[in-house]
């Protein structure tokens, strides 16, 4: 494996320290959780957001597996996405009741009603939104995405776009990413935040 070039930890660390700047004086009193479908880089703009802002990231799905001892594909295999979403419930349930953090939450999170609700009381929900050609090219990095395991996975991501699209438009703000970069969402959830948080003051 060939170790990153100097250059490249530099540029990186940069950009991490204009995060930093650009959050300089934002302090949420909530939670803020990302929602949105997978590939829409919830993970990652999350740990890079939670270190912008100085806060403790937790993902859902981790917290999930951990909980619960096995894979979120053996939960779906095993047990069914009813079961699934009852124990995310409860997981978030449980991060929620604690000390603000940014948030990662799976894919389906947001729709279920009872989770949607406890987001909606407890937390600013940001939602990722990204266009199909984007989110197709991301989740084919991964193959243990449950809800992707048929024929024809364009056609089931397009589908649960239509489903969950006006579902994720109830979030607190609407963030439009692209192919671009990670750390330019960080920086327009930043400026998101600002702005939301001056007219809640």
């Amino acid at each position: 494996m060939s170790r990153p070039e100097s250059s490249d930890i530099g540029e990186r660390t940069d950009a991490a320290a204009a995060l930093r700047q650009q959050a300089a004086g934002l302090v949420p009193s909530r939670t803020i959780a990302l929602v949105g479908l997978m590939g829409a880089g919830k993970t990652t703009v999350g740990r890079r957001l939670a270190q912008a802002l100085a806060l403790p990231f937790a993902d859902a799905d981790a917290e999930i597996v951990t909980a619960a001892g096995r894979s979120v594909d053996a939960i779906f295999a095993e047990h069914g996405e009813c079961e699934f979403r009852r124990g995310e419930r409860k997981v978030i349930a449980r991060l929620l009741a604690g000390p603000v953090h940014v948030l990662a939450t799976g894919g389906g999170a947001f729709i279920d009603p009872g989770t949607r609700a406890l987001m909606q009381e407890r937390a600013l929900s940001i939602w990722l939104k990204a266009p199909l050609d984007v989110l197709m090219k991301r989740v084919a990095k991964r193959d243990d995405r449950p809800l992707l395991k048929e024929d024809d996975p364009r056609a089931v991501m397009q589908r649960l776009m239509d489903d969950r699209y006006p579902i994720y438009a109830e979030a607190d703000i609407t963030i439009e990413t692209s192919a671009g970069p990670h750390n330019a969402a960080v920086a327009m959830i930043l400026d998101a935040l600002r702005a939301h948080l001056a007219v809640k003051a």
